[in-house]
């Protein structure tokens, strides 16, 4: 125990390495950049990959040392929501070199490689009109252009064969599973996440209605459901070793509280109860009204990626921080093409995860940041002035 950190305005500001998880950051900053970047615990950078085009959702490493990343087709017409686009579905090596390639112009948010070596996309589907007409909530009026979407489920192989599918509009409750009143609706479930249990079976997260989900792979049945008027508009829920959840609860539009926050939430999926949760203090110090998520680490600590912040960091199961990093990439971003809203130039950041130094994708690999001088020179942990030492207890 005992130390000295160093305070940053950026790159890691700040590490208590008694308590952190060491290992490697993976992070793709989102909007008009398309880079992905791999840093140690001191923020140095180790790799990065400079990608064909925008980042169109998530992207995460495979256990080869290869990424999935899906770009953005900016195509011209089709659905107008937030965070539709279409994506050409890439993986790329370590070197950057594209080794597959997949296209799917109904694509959004996220994908998952699966045990079977498959990969799941996560699409948009148009809700058939008899059901549309019956999905309570949301703001009377904004449909998209009398159209309501919703999400979709397809398994593909190497090949591009698909070999599994699943519609959201066929399993969900029109009037249980409604909107929140506060959102438009021209798209129902807004699906953002996919996870593999051992037996095949999906969890997977609907924002607008506030729910996670897990889906039986052999019948499509939903087989479990939570969250509704427990979190609101979530993200990112994981599967872990004890069986339980833990999922990114956003909290927009909360009905237990007259402000928004954001929390860290696992939850038993037997009992339904939240038995672990991490806020701020006071709680609006932390918050990400879209994207984020969480990783438990190895060591029982936890990941947080504050997405809006570009604030990626690591807090203990008594909600200590040990570990903080703020993306240095800026650039412009928003959601002009759907007329939506704009940011300005940020730091917006979907996603991070971290990997342990016995990762197989790790293996064989040059993870030395001399390899990067220049890029650790200029946003590497030396390129911005400590403001000040903290004492660690």
């Amino acid at each position: 125990m005992g130390g000295v950190a160093r305070r940053r305005l950026h790159s890691v500001t700040f590490h208590n390495p008694a308590k952190a998880y060491k290992g490697y950051t993976f992070f793709a900053p989102f909007w008009e950049q398309s880079r992905a970047y791999l840093i140690d615990m001191e923020g140095r950078f180790i790799n990065y990959w400079q990608l064909p085009g925008k980042p169109g959702g998530i992207t995460y490493m495979l256990e080869n040392g290869n990424i999935l990343y899906p770009s953005r087709l900016h195509l011209k017409d089709g659905p107008m929501f937030p965070g539709f686009c279409g994506c050409d579905l890439l993986e790329v090596d370590w070197d950057n070199n594209v080794v597959w390639q997949y296209t799917d112009a109904a694509q959004h948010h996220t994908t998952l490689r699966l045990r079977n070596g498959n990969t799941m996309i996560l699409r948009t589907v148009e809700t058939p009109a008899e059901i549309a007409e019956k999905v309570k909530g949301g703001l009377p009026g904004t449909e998209d252009k009398g159209h309501m979407w919703s999400c979709g489920f397809h398994e593909v192989t190497a090949e591009g064969k698909i070999v599994w599918k699943w519609l959201a509009y066929e399993h969900l409750d029109p009037e249980e599973d409604g909107f929140c009143p506060l959102e438009h609706r021209s798209e129902w479930t807004h699906g953002n996440s996919i996870e593999e249990f051992e037996n095949g079976d999906i969890l997977t997260c609907f924002r607008y209605p506030s729910i996670v989900v897990i889906i039986d792979k052999k019948t499509g049945d939903i087989k479990w459901k939570w969250g509704k008027d427990k979190i609101f508009h979530p993200h990112n829920p994981s599967i872990l070793d004890n069986g339980n959840i833990l999922v990114f609860d956003n909290g927009v539009h909360r009905t237990d509280s007259y402000l928004d926050y954001s929390m860290a939430v696992e939850v038993n999926p037997k009992t339904n109860k939240v038995v672990w949760e991490y806020k701020g203090s006071p709680p609006t110090e932390f918050y990400s009204s879209v994207a984020a998520g969480c990783q438990r680490l190895p060591n029982g600590n936890t990941l947080i990626c504050e997405a809006t912040k570009g604030r990626i960091f690591e807090v203990t199961s008594e909600g200590e921080l040990v570990w903080e990093y703020m993306v240095p990439f800026y650039a412009p971003g928003g959601s002009a093409a759907w007329g939506t809203f704009t940011l300005g130039r940020n730091n917006y950041t979907h996603r991070a995860y971290r990997y342990g130094p016995d990762f197989e994708g790790f293996k064989g690999r040059e993870m030395n940041p001399n390899k990067f001088k220049a890029l650790n020179d200029i946003y590497g942990p030396d390129a911005f002035f400590s403001e000040k030492e903290v004492k660690l207890q």
